[in-house]
């Protein structure tokens, strides 16, 4: 069975495919035939060691997969084979509140970018029919965050509007969703390109942040002067200061990555006067995945995915996504 590998190096990206040996499902686990991954941000993260926690020497990367369950263990109940399935990209967090000591796929221990993997069924949900193998593998980490922030902890209400940065996978998965409880959406990105396929997809305002750099000023003009109900800030310290601004009173902001400027100083006093609730968003727990997948349901909404790469042509992936060129998802077919 192959599987690939990446030993992290800060100088280079330096993948690896491998033969490996899974043996058999033990107690409560099950063996996957995966047939798709998909890739974000924080893969690129792990692979040139700049992740903290990252698993040292040949780590099988991706937190994101979907596949058909092959075989099952002793005491499995809940799977049977022929059960197409996506992975949990917090291995064991399964509902309440969020614990540090839970282990995430891809990072500490290996992910899914292999033929053939054993995961117990915690770490799975069944998906529905209605979704292929590449869109299901694009849902555990920018889907399940987006629906977090939106649902789980910003609380949106229909009629609300939603501010989301740029175009990767978060921002048009929260547009998705946000849109099908019936909010606004204003959505940045440096690209009139992809400004209109996203009007398309239902945005209601676009806003290009290269030609209006003070965003967050246009955000309350096209509010009437009052601001979102909730922004999600994709960017960090680079953009956590505009996304202060263009909150309204008693908003949300819920911080998702730190891809701009992480040294950027920041004024605190926005949150004080503003009454801000400031949320960080470590993706979410099993039962939010399961609401999120009644949602896409009841919706038929389906994923955007801008590429499909070839298992053996994975570094090609790994390569698109540094160029950030894409709209939506990347994915790899396995």
């Amino acid at each position: 069975m192959k599987a690939w590998k990446v030993i992290p190096n800060t100088e280079k990206l330096d993948l690896q495919q491998q033969e490996i040996s899974i043996g058999n499902p033990g107690p409560g686990e099950v063996r996957l035939r995966m047939h798709a991954t998909s890739l974000n941000y924080r893969d690129l993260l792990v692979a040139n060691g700049s992740t903290p926690q990252t698993k040292e020497g040949g780590l099988i990367p991706l937190s994101d997969g979907a596949g058909q369950i092959i075989a099952i263990g002793e005491g499995v109940t809940d799977f049977a084979p022929g059960d197409r399935v996506a992975n949990m990209f917090w291995r064991d967090w399964q509902s309440g509140a969020f614990d540090p000591q839970y282990t995430a796929m891809g990072a500490s221990i290996d992910g899914v970018l292999a033929e053939e993997v054993i995961l117990p069924t915690k770490a799975l949900v069944k998906i529905p029919d209605f979704l292929s193998y590449e869109e299901a593998a694009s849902l555990p980490c920018a889907a399940l965050t987006a629906w977090n922030a939106l649902m789980e902890t910003g609380d949106l209400k229909p009629g609300q509007t939603v501010v989301t940065l740029r175009t990767g996978g978060v921002s048009l998965f929260a547009l998705q969703f946000a849109k099908s409880l019936g909010a606004k959406v204003i959505i940045t990105s440096s690209s009139n390109d992809k400004l209109a396929r996203a009007k398309k997809m239902g945005a209601d305002h676009l806003v290009n942040y290269r030609e209006t750099p003070d965003w967050a000023a246009e955000v309350l003009r096209l509010t009437d002067g009052v601001g979102a109900d909730v922004v999600l800030d994709t960017g960090g310290p680079g953009t956590l200061e505009q996304s202060l601004q263009a909150a309204r009173f008693n908003g949300r902001i819920t911080m998702i990555g730190v891809q701009a400027d992480p040294g950027h100083n920041i004024s605190p006093l926005p949150i004080l006067f503003k009454k801000l609730r400031l949320q960080g968003i470590m993706v979410g727990s099993r039962d939010m995945f399961i609401n999120m997948l009644a949602q896409m349901t009841r919706h038929q909404i389906r994923p955007v995915i801008d590429q499909v790469f070839d298992f053996n042509d994975t570094p090609k992936a790994f390569e698109a996504m540094k160029t950030a060129g894409h709209f939506g998802k990347i994915a790899i077919a396995v």
